[in-house]
């Protein structure tokens, strides 16, 4: 009965809630239309002008309403599902009733034969004992007869590993070396059918194919058909794991799939990554999801490679971490020697396989280290040779399961020269032919392709050889010793910024230009974009922003690992693209905005709308452009490119202290703030003001402002204090309001409160809402390098035995405090950073949290590292969790029985600490190196400057530092409602609150200017939806095909991927969020995106290929209901009516 009563009570509400914004509706088009008497055109327009604004002004309030009620449904639909479940939706108790749909920790269970990494690293003792001939393995053995009654079956894979950029540019390797390779691929795989080749880089292979003629294009299809030349993996590049973002991995995997499949028809069956230096689970998922079923890895830890050749699992079904079903499964095969050059693939003796590099015949340019070299193979030598080579393949073929062995053929930038191509060929064709003449061997050797092997292995796995599960990532890598590779994990930290920025931007202009042709085709109503708007030219600036963030996702660009003049070529490639996709994005917010279309021109050379933020060049950090004031309203348009409504800071530069911000369309005053500029850290500009001001932007929405001059001292202003120990600062500072400083420094607002050093200005401790205080303190560590002959580099992490030492600044810094109605900081300037702790005073979530920010200039620095660590008193143990590029969260364990180097890990996204009271989570704007090496402790490398090589090929050290920026959010939240600590390899979600504070920090709203001298036509805002997405469901991409008929021209079609992700159960965000979640997997499409409809929508493979497009089903066709699991990203092909 009082089930029955609150939810009558409930649908009341509702009820009356759409009855009162009716009538506010009506009563706020009257005061609409005194207002805009003003402007009314005159004549006979009058009546359609009127109209025109009458009918947006409905449309904009129903689509308020709207969604205030299907708040206000969704959340009698949430309470009402609770009561009748009496548990959550994942059967927890408390808090997890107030968010059906969360995901409860969980300790990962799985059959006798899964193999837990984590697990792996608390049991080895790793204490690399000298193998012998393999070294950092075991002497393997053989009877001679476990191939009697199953032969072994060897495929030697020829490949070329081709890096796009390294110790050249990506057009210097091409001309020197790749193109030489293609060109020769194409003559020798034509002599004979028997001969294969694979190969992985579609950057290389699609600038090598515009080059050629439509014969050799003929012949390269007949090669791909006959399965004698394989596509594998099909990126643009061979990806990074650590540092890249999912979305730019996803990108460069469908950049590439999408050019195979229009040049060659084909899809990419197996995956090939024997360079990133580790690996995630996070690429498997992608894999699978694009339609792979295999692949191959190799840079593992050789402690971890030794391990499982033990247990023969170096062959296992790879499952994603949170999920408990078999669906992510992709076969992994990981290599077990030291490299993936020819002396460590043929078997554990490098001396040996070195002999069967026919590259390294005498008389070359190569030799082998262990100086016995290859012999021609004659009639004479050929039994001796292949029982030599025969010895080695059955040593490694003990180490899996099946008699079915893989040896690959290559090395870098191998197969240049013809001569080469013969002598690979030539010589083992005349070894296998040999195993082919002696049955008593019990061998079948040929040269193969990836899909070779692995068909033959599923042939075995379906006659009864069984594989492990494995759950888990490959990181931190060691190759050998204590040499671990974390030191890429922070290498270039301004170039993995101008990473995340360009790929922030892609996806806004992506979405926008999408939303754009959809609104010109609704508007024409026969599929026409609009005459004049440049299309064609606007997709090849996409197509070209694409590519330019997909070849810096190579394992030796985003890594930061490759020779100065290569990164200054990434870095012209990535800030040449942001500057052509901000000219994409003004010319369609310009389209969008114009409320008469026709009045749509566009001039390259005269935009109509400017950036604000600029960047001047490809080493510069971003400058926002000054804005002069008058009386007449300077237009600023503010595009929200997520699927959130945001209660967003939006920030410009002005030449006044007095301004004042109005809502274009309603002129309705913006809450504001005046800042000074600074110059200096003790001195403020005079002809230079920060106005900030609070924006209400709607989900994916574009929003003009009218900025204008105020009267004088009406503009509300920050307020300053300075302060430095011992030695007070000179401060010249006009127009605003300086104080001496306080005893104590502390900040708030109504959801937190901070307290920082007076001296230092660094953070202290916190207190959140309900009383909870935690301390929290800021510190600043250099790292040395050791003394040992190895030192850091670009990609080793080997700092000195004296650990971390606490940055001791050789002045005491000025401590600058800013208060203001819109947001209060305390910034602390010293000589090798700048660091900023922001609190905003906003209602919601977006006040939960804390800003942090540094600007970290080392360059005069040698053979040092800059860190930042956080100290609290969260009880977390050795855990602690780091993202695995952006995607999903993994759990830590820092083991005292590894170096210190060893417990740093990739951080793409987000790391945090907890414990059964509280989690503190630190979102990041870049990736960088985070460890937790004590309890209560979380640090992050922010740069580092070194002035050698370390050894690993790139000839050179860390030494092109430029002044760097880091965003960070800290947010702490308690943890309550049945939160539990989960023993063994549990399984963690960010919460709620994180993923979408993380959503407004990494996709951040695209501010744009109007020229002052322009004399504006009449502007409506843009809005494409009814409300804001479920709070759980990101649109990763909404990306423009190309037109299968026309190439390079733009398609009706489009790629909507959504993220569905997996959140906390433990922490219930106060106040209520303003988007809703729901415990149901089914979710009706058309309603999440209306007003937008769809004219078709078909469920595709993660790379849009047509060949896993799926049947729409009649149901779908009428209601579009499709199903978004928890974690899953679902990929859609939907052509926008």
């Amino acid at each position: 009965m009082k089930k029955s009563r609150m939810l009558a009570v409930l649908g009341g509400g509702i009820f009356c809630v759409a009855v009162m914004s009716l009538y506010r509706m009506l009563e706020l088009m009257q005061g609409a239309e005194l207002q805009q008497r003003v402007d009314t055109p005159i004549g006979q327009d009058k009546d359609l002008f009127l109209l025109q604004q009458k009918i947006d002004r409905l449309e904009l309030l129903l689509s308020n309403n709207n969604r205030l009620v299907a708040m206000l449904r969704d959340s009698l639909i949430q309470r009402k599902a609770s009561w009748e479940t009496g548990r959550g939706a994942n059967g927890s108790s408390g808090s997890a009733r107030q968010l059906p749909g969360c995901r409860l920790a969980e300790e990962i269970k799985d059959g006798s034969d899964a193999v837990q990494l984590l697990d792996v690293y608390d049991l080895l003792p790793f204490d690399n004992p000298d193998g012998g001939a393999w070294k950092q393995g075991f002497d393997i053995r053989y009877q001679g007869n476990e191939w009697d009654e199953q032969p072994l079956e060897v495929f030697l894979v020829p490949h070329s590993h081709n890096d796009p950029g390294w110790l050249k540019t990506f057009d210097r390797y091409y001309e020197d070396q790749t193109k030489h390779i293609l060109d020769n691929m194409l003559i020798k795989l034509s002599e004979d059918s028997r001969r294969k080749m694979i190969w992985a880089e579609i950057s290389y292979f699609s600038k090598w194919w515009n080059g050629i003629n439509k014969q050799k294009r003929e012949a390269v299809k007949r090669l791909v058909g006959a399965g004698q030349l394989e596509i594998v993996t099909g990126g643009w590049v061979m990806a990074d794991e650590a540092n890249s973002h999912y979305f730019a991995m996803l990108d460069q995997l469908m950049e590439g799939h999408q050019w195979i499949q229009r040049h060659l028809g084909v899809k990419p069956i197996t995956g090939w990554a024997v360079d990133p230096f580790g690996h995630s689970p996070s690429m498997a998922y992608l894999l699978k999801g694009a339609g792979l079923s295999h692949m191959v890895i190799q840079r593992v830890h050789y402690a971890i490679k030794k391990h499982f050749s033990q247990q023969r699992t170096l062959e296992f079904l790879w499952r994603q971490s949170w999920d408990s079903s078999p669906r992510s499964d992709i076969t992994c095969h990981m290599m077990p020697f030291y490299s993936y050059d020819v002396p460590h693939t043929c078997g554990p003796n490098p001396a040996v396989c070195c002999q069967f590099d026919f590259h390294r015949l005498p008389g070359g340019r190569v030799f082998c280290p262990w100086r016995i070299p290859p012999q021609p193979i004659t009639e004479q030598n050929v039994k001796e040779r292949a029982l030599l080579l025969l010895d080695q393949y059955r040593q490694k073929s003990r180490l899996f399961r099946s008699p079915v062995l893989m040896v690959p053929l290559g090395d870098d930038f191998r197969f240049v020269e013809a001569s080469e191509w013969d002598a690979q060929f030539t010589n083992y064709q005349k070894l296998f032919d040999y195993f082919d003449q002696h049955p008593e061997l019990h061998v079948k050797a040929r040269f193969g392709t990836l899909s070779d092997y692995f068909s033959a292995l599923s042939r075995r796995v379906a006659a009864g050889t069984t594989l492990p599960t494995v759950r888990g990532d490959f990181f931190t890598y060691a190759d050998r010793d204590d040499h671990y590779w974390s030191g890429y994990f922070t290498s270039r930290p301004f170039y993995k910024r101008l990473d995340r920025t360009l790929e922030a931007t892609l996806r806004a202009t992506e979405i926008l230009f999408s939303l754009t042709l959809a609104e010109m085709r609704r508007l024409h109503g026969d599929g026409r974009l609009a005459a004049g708007f440049p299309a064609r030219e606007h997709f090849g600036r996409l197509t070209a922003g694409r590519r330019s963030l997909a070849l810096f996702q190579h394992h030796d660009a985003v890594a930061g690992t490759a020779r100065d003049h290569v990164v200054v070529d990434y870095g012209n490639r990535l800030f040449d693209s942001i500057l052509n996709l901000h000219t994409v994005l003004q010319s369609s917010a310009h389209w969008l905005l114009l409320l008469d279309k026709s009045q749509y021109h566009h001039d390259q050379s005269k935009p109509f709308m400017q950036m604000v933020d600029v960047m001047s060049s490809q080493d510069a950090l971003p400058q926002k452009t000054p804005l002069t004031l008058s009386d007449q309203p300077r237009s600023v348009m503010v595009f929200n490119p997520t699927e959130q409504l945001q209660k967003s800071v939006v920030s410009v530069l002005v030449d006044s202290p007095d301004a004042r911000v109005v809502a274009a369309e309603t002129g309705q005053p913006m809450a504001a703030q005046i800042s000074a500029v600074w110059a200096e850290p003790g001195r403020a500009a005079t002809d230079s003001f920060q106005l900030d001001f609070v924006a209400e932007l709607p989900p994916l929405a574009v929003v003009v402002y009218h900025v204008t001059r105020s009267s004088v001292g009406s503009a509300p202003q920050a307020r300053y204090t300075f302060s430095r120990r011992g030695n007070p600062p000179n401060v010249e500072v006009e127009h605003f309001q300086v104080s001496p400083p306080d005893a104590t420094l502390s900040l708030s607002n109504k959801h937190v409160q901070i307290w920082s050093s007076p001296e230092t200005g660094f953070l202290q401790k916190l207190r959140l809402q309900s009383g909870h205080v935690r301390q929290v303190q800021v510190q600043f560590l250099w790292y040395g390098t050791t003394t040992n002959r190895d030192k850091s580099g670009a990609y080793l992490f080997l700092p000195g035995e004296e650990g971390a030492q606490v940055y001791t600044p050789p002045e005491p810094p000025l401590v600058r405090v800013s208060r203001g109605p819109i947001f209060s900081d305390i910034t602390s300037c010293f000589r090798h950073f700048t660091h900023t702790v922001r609190l905003y005073h906003l209602d919601g979530h977006a006040g939960r949290s804390l800003e942090i920010s540094n600007t970290v200039d080392i360059r005069s620095e040698v053979n040092r590292e800059l860190a930042m660590r956080l100290v609290s008193d969260v009880a977390n143990g050795n855990r602690f969790y780091s993202d695995l590029n952006g995607f999903q969260m993994q759990q830590r364990r820092t083991l005292a029985k590894l170096p210190l180097q060893a417990n740093f890990y990739p951080m793409s996204t987000a790391a945090f600490l907890q414990d059964s009271m509280s989690r503190l989570t630190l979102l990041a704007a870049q990736s960088q190196a985070v460890a937790a090496l004590r309890p209560g402790e979380l640090e992050l490398v922010l740069d580092r400057r070194l002035q050698q090589d370390d050894n690993r090929g790139l000839g050179q050290g860390v030494t092109d530092n430029k002044l760097t920026a880091s965003l960070f959010t800290l947010l702490l939240e308690d943890r309550r409602g049945g939160a539990k600590e989960v023993g063994g390899a549990s399984v963690e979600h960010l919460s709620l609150l994180a993923h979408l504070t993380s959503l407004s920090l990494c996709h951040p709203p695209i501010t744009m200017v109007a020229p002052s001298d322009s004399q504006l036509p009449k502007l409506r805002p843009f809005l494409p939806l009814r409300s804001s997405l479920p709070c759980d469901v990101h649109l990763l991409n909404l990306r423009t095909l190309e037109d299968a008929q026309e190439a390079d021209n733009p398609s009706q079609e489009v790629a909507l991927l959504l993220h569905r992700k997996g959140f906390d159960c433990s922490s219930a965000p106060e106040p209520q969020l303003q988007c809703t979640w729901s415990v149901h997997e089914e979710v009706d499409l058309a309603d999440l995106f209306s007003p937008l409809r769809f004219g078709s929508l078909r469920r595709s493979g993660l790379t849009l290929l047509r060949d896993h497009d799926e049947p729409e089903s009649p149901r779908q066709q009428t209601s579009r209901i499709t199903r978004l699991r928890p974690m899953e990203i679902s990929a859609f092909r939907a052509k926008i009516d």
